[in-house]
């Protein structure tokens, strides 16, 4: 990331880019403006933008059908803006691989908080590796692969982040909160059930029977990854 971030606002009000703009200019961010989904899109790959606010509503494409195409070659941060404020969309914003979101209205102060938050956690240097590799199974976090017995399992960028988190802490207990804390950040205010449907997500896709690897859910507190 540069040292002035570029953002995209992805969002078909322009009240949402005025706003937005005043703020981005007093705290040094630049930024690009696209009205429609399949704008979004020309713009990612063309701006190269270091975080893209994303609106759920717009034309064209969906802000979620967006982060979906997105991020099957990019995990750039996103944001997620809804209007509409109900757990289903929060939690289907999550699962595709969007970073945070914030429910319409907000206050700018609000969204440049949320940046800069979700900013310094992509940025976060760390000492694990990230490519782990266990028998049969491979976690890529340079490239966000996941691979069984050498074949490549399609994957959201969440559930590789959390089976990267559980298997280099192996054979430690890990609270939803603490998954929460280091794949979302302290300021997620969603429903920490959310940790379980990725986990559910992670077993069908990833643990087969009879593999020398699993993860455990201990009652009452949270899950953990396990090598026999």
């Amino acid at each position: 990331m540069s040292q002035t971030p570029h953002i995209l606002i992805c969002d078909d009000d322009p009240v949402v880019h005025e706003s937005l703009a005043l703020y981005f200019e007093n705290e040094h961010f630049t930024h690009s403006d696209a009205y429609d989904g399949r704008e979004g899109l020309a713009m990612v790959a063309e701006n190269k933008p270091d975080l893209i606010l994303l609106d759920v509503m717009m034309p064209e494409l969906t802000g979620l059908e967006v982060c979906k195409e997105i991020r099957k070659t990019l995990s750039t941060p996103i944001i997620i803006l809804t209007a509409k404020g109900e757990e289903i969309d929060r939690v289907v914003g999550l699962e595709i691989g969007a970073d945070d979101y914030i429910v319409k209205p907000f206050s700018p102060r609000e969204v440049i908080a949320r940046i800069k938050a979700v900013l310094r956690r992509s940025n976060e240097p760390t000492e694990v590796s990230n490519i782990l590799r266990f028998e049969g199974l491979e976690i890529n976090l340079d490239n966000y692969q996941i691979k069984v017995n050498g074949e490549i399992i399609p994957c959201t960028p969440k559930e590789v982040e959390i089976l990267h988190l559980l298997a280099s802490n192996q054979g430690q207990v890990m609270s939803r909160d603490q998954i929460l804390f280091k794949i979302w950040g302290y300021d997620f205010s969603g429903d920490p059930r959310t940790v379980d449907t990725h986990i559910k997500r992670i077993r069908q896709k990833v643990f087969l029977d009879g593999a020398p690897w699993s993860i455990q859910t201990v009652y009452s507190v949270g899950y953990k990854f396990e090598v026999v």
